[in-house]
């Protein structure tokens, strides 16, 4: 018996909204269907066991090279993100496992050093082109559609990546909660495996409402985790945080999550949108406009971003200047160079692929502690 189909069946009595595998519109390349998974639960374990994955457990959430065990890091940020989200997609009768795949692939495309590292790898980019840039959504689309590397029965790597459904890659590239003020999404259903590929910068409305649970539980999952953090390192103490806000959201992490959560359910229930009531949408946005005072902002994150600025600046220019003799780095004397030279060879890049994105892929891809023992290894004197 092909126990897929039954499960498949079994979607029928999820509410009217949700995405269905049935209705999927499926992979780039096609594949064989598995006998007990469904596409969508497929997805999430291709990228639970992907190595961008993996690394996600050694780069920056918000605190650089932290000492202190119990602070967040970017793969403990999107565990959050998929228990929260998954939640909330089984109490609105959603489609549980592709929120959850949306949930554990959405920041695979994330620099080393966090927004920081965002931010710089931007900036390198635009250097040299003012119209390419760099956005951790619009690379972890490119990381699931190339970069990442599946080892199937037929072929160790088909250049198309972990090979996704659309949906999946749609809600991925589609998660950017940077909008502070933004607590009502509303699906785009105009939407296309074609209007992947026109994507050029952050902010269009996922295509699923289980992509629009994991845009909003993003920032839920990660406001009051923040807090929590910068409170445990003594950057600030909770009552930093404007009382009426506390009052409104809660005192704690904990308090926030679930304030958040059950307002979105009963704002979102039976209906075609995710939402948060305005109260708590505005108090939301108020709460990460406080955090972007008292944490992002503050002196110790502010002098270490220097650091990574200029760790990732160094990368980028000597990985640019080294290209000009690709064969010389297969025998360089510097492994990050002859480790350079095996990831192009294995990305099987094609001539229109310029070397400034070469760079930055190979960058991207670190953890934290890399990138500083590849800057230190060409740089020390």
């Amino acid at each position: 018996m092909e126990w897929r189909k039954l499960r498949e069946q079994q979607e029928e009595h999820l509410s009217p909204y949700a995405a269905k595998n049935i209705n999927s519109f499926g992979r780039l390349v096609p594949e064989n269907k598995c006998p007990i998974r469904t596409d969508f639960e497929r997805d999430g374990n291709r990228i639970l066991y992907s190595m961008e994955f993996r690394r996600l457990r050694h780069k920056t959430q918000v605190f650089f090279n932290a000492k202190n065990d119990h602070i967040c890091t970017r793969m403990e940020h999107v565990l959050n993100v998929g228990s929260i989200a998954v939640t909330i997609a089984r109490t609105l009768n959603l489609n549980q496992d592709l929120t959850y795949a949306i949930a554990l692939g959405h920041d695979l495309g994330h620099a080393p050093f966090g927004h920081s590292g965002e931010r710089v790898l931007n900036k390198c980019r635009k250097k040299l082109d003012s119209s390419a840039g760099f956005q951790h959504e619009l690379h972890s689309l490119r990381v699931v559609e190339k970069l990442a590397t599946r080892i199937s029965k037929e072929k160790i790597n088909d250049n198309c990546g972990l090979n996704l459904t659309f949906e999946v890659k749609d809600g991925i590239v589609s998660h950017c909660g940077e909008k502070y003020n933004e607590y009502i999404l509303k699906r785009d259903l105009t939407k296309t495996p074609a209007s992947l590929q026109n994507i050029r910068k952050r902010g269009a409305l996922p295509f699923t409402l289980e992509a629009c649970v994991v845009r909003l539980v993003d920032k839920i999952a990660y406001v009051g985790r923040d807090i929590e953090d910068a409170v445990r390192v003594k950057l600030m103490d909770m009552k930093d945080i404007p009382g009426d806000i506390r009052n409104e959201l809660g005192h704690s992490n904990g308090e926030i999550i679930n304030t958040l959560v059950c307002d979105l359910v009963e704002n979102s229930y039976d209906r075609d949108c995710i939402q948060l009531s305005p109260a708590k949408g505005e108090a939301l946005e108020r709460l990460i406009n406080e955090n972007v005072r008292l944490i992002y902002k503050a002196d110790t994150i502010t002098r270490y971003e220097k650091i990574a600025e200029n760790t990732l600046e160094g990368l980028f220019d000597s990985l640019l200047e080294s290209l000009s003799d690709v064969e010389k780095l297969q025998f360089s004397d510097l492994k990050v160079y002859r480790m350079f030279y095996k990831f192009m060879l294995d990305k099987c890049y094609d001539e229109n692929e310029s070397n400034a994105q070469k760079a930055i892929d190979f960058i991207a891809g670190m953890t934290d502690s890399f990138a500083q023992s590849c800057f230190e290894e060409i740089y020390w004197m």
